[in-house]
């Protein structure tokens, strides 16, 4: 069964996706929304600063910080504090255009999640996934890593709700989550989150995502064409090499996928980033100079970017920061943040404007095992 030249185009257009860009395939849904509650969206979009037309194709791209401010904007304007939750209901595998078409007919669950995992910069270019695995249970996460995002609490809430979709299209009747874990505390108004998750809800945990059973990864993916597979895994592959040439975008993109992956403990070194791209060391510095840049350089920037990220939209406390950022211990990453910055790092947390998830209340928020 070959691509449809929609299929094909869509491909196509993928490869214009910028650092820090995302589709607009999940903001598709927002106009709806808010006729839904009784606003007209042109204004709203218009007083965001962004163009309605933008909403004409899934195709076109938004920067992200944008997309987050829109969120956080019709939020405030429909008094509905779980809109992105709503936005999040609505959607499926196809919101990831012609990745979920990879996904759709990839041999089983695990597969689809990693492919996933892997392109998802095709579709998304402001934060990455993660699937952690520990014992029987398994975690698809989603952390943002785009620095100064407005509306993180919409966004999470949204990415959750589509994570959720997506696990239940690719695995069929009889799929049941373990426990949806969201990092803003307990809302005013439970009842939207039981009625689309029908399972134990965690608020206030320490990272954001959907738990299910091991096991369910070697489900087969009903339907699933092993011809489409290979032909639409070609066709993302070779959009994804478009960027070989942009050897500071592609190390960025593996040290984050390293940092957020969560599968115990990282080699975040030079030497075996080196290795990923088959180069010397020296070889991979060497072209980093040549533009303009480090591999510490890069290391940091990227640290300094999760960590504020994390502090900010977390409930992580800092020694488990420094752990996710692959220091070896604590004060390391204090130092660093204090160079960085000019303050510890839970300093920084409470001098932060109260807009990120975690829980404000006293003491320790529930554990999170992944």
């Amino acid at each position: 069964m070959p691509l449809s030249p929609a299929q094909r185009s869509a491909l196509a257009g993928l490869a214009l996706i910028e650092e820090g860009s995302v589709r607009m395939a999940p903001l598709l849904v927002v106009p709806a929304l808010l006729r839904e509650m009784g606003l007209d969206p042109v204004p709203v979009i218009a007083e965001a600063g962004l163009d309605p037309s933008l909403f004409a194709d899934p195709d076109n791209t938004i920067p992200f910080t944008d997309g987050g401010r829109l969120l956080a904007l019709c939020a405030s304007r429909t008094g509905c504090p779980h809109l992105g939750l709503l936005m999040g209901e609505r959607q499926g595998l196809s919101v990831l255009g012609p990745l979920g078409h990879l996904a759709r007919h990839a041999p089983d669950l695990g597969t689809a999640l990693r492919d996933i995992i892997l392109f998802l910069h095709v579709h998304d270019r402001g934060a990455v996934p993660a699937l952690r695995i520990s014992g029987d249970r398994a975690l698809l996460g989603y952390t943002i890593y785009q620095s100064e995002v407005p509306g993180t609490l919409q966004i999470y809430d949204a990415a959750v709700a589509i994570i959720y979709r997506l696990l239940q299209e690719l695995s069929g009747p009889g799929w049941e989550a373990s426990e949806v874990r969201l990092c803003h505390p307990l809302p005013a108004d439970i009842k939207p989150y039981r009625r689309i998750y029908r399972t134990r809800l965690r608020f206030g945990a320490e990272c954001y995502g959907v738990v299910f059973e091991t096991a369910c990864l070697d489900r087969p993916v009903a339907g699933a064409d092993p011809v489409v597979y290979r032909r639409t895994l070609q066709q993302i592959s070779a959009l994804s090499a478009l960027d070989s040439g942009d050897i500071v975008g592609q190390i960025r993109r593996v040290l984050r996928r390293l940092l957020v992956g969560g599968a115990g403990k990282v080699d975040t070194s030079l030497a075996e980033v080196a290795r990923m791209f088959s180069l010397h060391p020296r070889t991979l510095n060497r072209r980093l100079r040549d533009q303009g840049t480090s591999f510490k350089a890069l290391i940091d920037a990227l640290r300094y970017e999760m960590a504020r990220q994390l502090l900010r939209d977390t409930c992580l406390p800092a020694a488990e920061i420094a752990a996710a950022l692959d220091y070896s211990e604590p004060s390391a990453f204090n130092r660093a943040f204090r160079r960085w910055s000019g303050m510890a790092p839970l300093a920084w947390r409470a001098a932060e404007p109260p807009r990120r998830g975690c829980a404000s209340t006293p003491g320790r928020p529930n554990r999170c095992e992944f």
